[in-house]
């Protein structure tokens, strides 16, 4: 899989030290996949799910929530989101016209 744009996220999560290691770890594992659906992509990470046209990670525990969108056929992850879990449950993301 390929993920644009990691210097976003690398960005985002830094504004929150506790998660860098766990999104650096993510995109070693996502960077050596090529899954072709969510039931394939659950084999990793069994808590990540989709959540209208995203997909939603939990990051550190539940701390975190890291949401994408993902081009199985051309095997490319678009970074969207990096999310406190508090600001996730506010929905203000929900309001991306592609959700």
């Amino acid at each position: 899989m390929h993920l644009i744009s990691i210097r976003n996220l690398r960005a985002d999560a830094a504004k929150y030290p506790d998660a860098c290691e766990q999104i650096e770890a993510w995109y070693q594992v996502v960077k050596s996949k090529s899954w072709q659906h969510l039931e394939d992509l659950t084999k990793n990470y069994p808590s990540a799910d989709a959540v209208g046209n995203f997909t939603v990670f939990n990051i550190k525990g539940n701390t975190y929530r890291l949401i994408v969108d993902i081009d199985y056929e051309t095997q490319t992850i678009y970074y969207k989101y990096f999310l406190t879990h508090a600001d996730y449950d506010k929905d203000k993301w929900k309001n991306n016209p592609y959700f």
